[in-house]
């Protein structure tokens, strides 16, 4: 399936988000403040994924899309950095069958070549086991960077269409990494920072922002749902009037 752009067409606003994407941000400081290793933070940080994929799930999201690894989280302790490869091969391992089970879709986008071949090989076989579930897709941005996806879209975009001089928007959204998915409805950063750190910049064109200072680590079901009632209180225009949307909905 195709998706359109936000800025080429108005897409159905609908109760639900039918897209989350979320920064994990704050399980470094969650940790600290009890004392704990950061490693700690961001093994809690895992466990709290789980509860975020269900409930997203159960109040009928359709994709949910967390940015686990930047390509700038590389300037880390290189011990930390390894540390969080061990987690993420761990947490793959252990999660595989119980989301296959759930009728869940994994896809894990980023620049994967800079991983271990053996974490590569499990996520093609985890991407290939799950690819035919409909609950919910929930995509992995791992070695991401929203820069990276549009630079390694354009490349694709040039080599299919040499000697071209002209493009549309149509023709370098289908390369980009989450071109499976529609752009996001809801994006949700937790931690307390107010920046979207180089993740999907194509794709968050018209997205609702939304800023907690909730670390990642406790944010619950609880705290989606508040995430989710700021969203339904948005009023989306998509560059129209607020009396075109009243007259619309006569």
């Amino acid at each position: 399936m195709t998706y359109s752009s936000s800025t080429q067409s108005v897409p159905e606003v609908l109760p639900v988000p039918r897209h989350i994407a979320i920064i994990m941000d704050g399980n470094g400081r969650w940790a600290t403040k009890r004392l704990l290793p950061r490693f700690a933070g961001h093994k809690r940080g895992v466990d709290m994924v789980e509860e975020i994929v269900e409930a997203c799930a159960s109040r009928g999201v359709e994709y949910l899309t967390l940015f686990a690894f930047s390509s700038e989280n590389w300037r880390r302790p290189p011990e930390e950095v390894s540390l969080l490869m061990t987690l993420f091969m761990k947490a793959l391992q252990g999660q595989l069958n119980k989301m296959h089970g759930n009728n869940i879709r994994l896809k894990v986008v980023g620049d994967l070549t800079a991983f271990d071949p053996k974490l590569q090989a499990m996520v093609a076989k985890a991407e290939q086991q799950t690819a035919a579930n409909t609950r919910l897709t929930l995509t992995i941005c791992a070695n991401y960077g929203g820069r990276w996806d549009i630079m390694q879209a354009a490349g694709k975009m040039a080599l299919q269409n040499p000697g071209a001089t002209q493009f549309t928007e149509a023709d370098l959204a289908q390369h980009l990494a989450m071109a499976y998915a529609p752009e996001p409805d809801l994006f949700i950063r937790t931690g307390g920072e107010q920046r979207i750190s180089n993740f999907l910049l194509w794709q968050l064109a018209y997205t609702e922002l939304y800023f907690t200072d909730t670390y990642w680590p406790a944010f619950n079901a609880a705290a989606l749902d508040l995430a989710i009632d700021s969203y339904r209180s948005r009023e989306r225009r998509f560059g129209r009037t607020s009396e075109q949307l009243t007259t619309q909905a006569i």
